[in-house]
């Protein structure tokens, strides 16, 4: 059984036990958080419309947070003596799936 959430913009495939990556969730260390499912197969069955997905849940535990790659850039226009430098760092929650459910 696995099913698709959507975090952070992204769609994910999980399965029962997976650890994987989404953008921060500002939630602390230990707690639950709960997804609405897009889609969910199991076997031959698959559950793909909003009626048929009412109910069901995916359910997760954070179980760390960490930071991406730095990102650095510079802008410079000719000419003009203009130029800016600028850096990023995406933070990023690790979530456990403990639990997909489906209705019905």
């Amino acid at each position: 059984m696995y099913a698709v959430i959507k975090t952070g913009g992204k769609q994910e495939r999980v399965a029962e036990g997976q650890e994987l990556r989404v953008e921060l969730l500002g939630e602390s260390l230990g707690a639950q958080v709960t997804f609405a499912p897009v889609l969910v197969v199991d076997g031959d069955t698959v559950l793909a419309t909003p009626e048929q997905l009412a109910g069901s849940t995916v359910t997760a535990t954070v179980v760390g947070e960490e930071l991406g790659p730095k990102i650095r850039g510079f802008t410079y226009k000719n000419k003009s003596n203009q130029s800016t430098r600028w850096g990023h760092r995406q933070q990023y929650s690790t979530i456990a799936i403990t639990a997909i459910e489906a209705a019905g």
